[in-house]
């Protein structure tokens, strides 16, 4: 005897296994940081082509100012969620073996935020002359 289930139609099978809808929000948040990772970019070219040939102590003054310090937390920042949603992507549609993608997307998370927490750190610690 068939069971119920093998009589249904493929549509009914996966009803209610839809999108999560999250996939646009994924799409957005990664052009956002694109485009913002443009700007701060173009800022911190300026601040690190300012400082060649400076010594140490000038840099250090530099990266101190509140102004500065600010711009490259928001580098650092961006840059590491935008990081992290480029390798999220890859690893979607090039890990197959679901267990083994959740695993790598779980360490491509740590890594990025192990990243960005170590960046702020150096920052901040610059910042507030530690």
């Amino acid at each position: 005897m068939l069971s119920n289930s093998s009589m249904r139609t493929p549509l009914g099978r996966v009803r209610g296994l839809g999108s999560a809808k999250s996939g646009t929000g994924h799409f957005w948040l990664q052009r956002v940081t694109a485009v913002a990772n443009l700007i701060l970019t173009i800022g911190f070219l300026c601040v690190v082509l300012s400082l060649i040939g400076k010594p140490y102590g000038a840099a250090i003054a530099t990266l101190a100012k509140p102004q500065v310090a600010i711009l490259m937390l928001l580098f650092v920042v961006s840059g590491a969620v935008h990081m992290r949603l480029g390798m999220q992507v890859v690893i979607e549609d090039y890990v197959h073996h679901e267990g083994l993608k959740i695993l790598a997307v779980m360490a491509n998370t740590f890594f990025a935020i192990a990243v960005g927490a170590a960046c702020a750190f150096a920052l901040l610690k610059i910042s507030f002359g530690g």
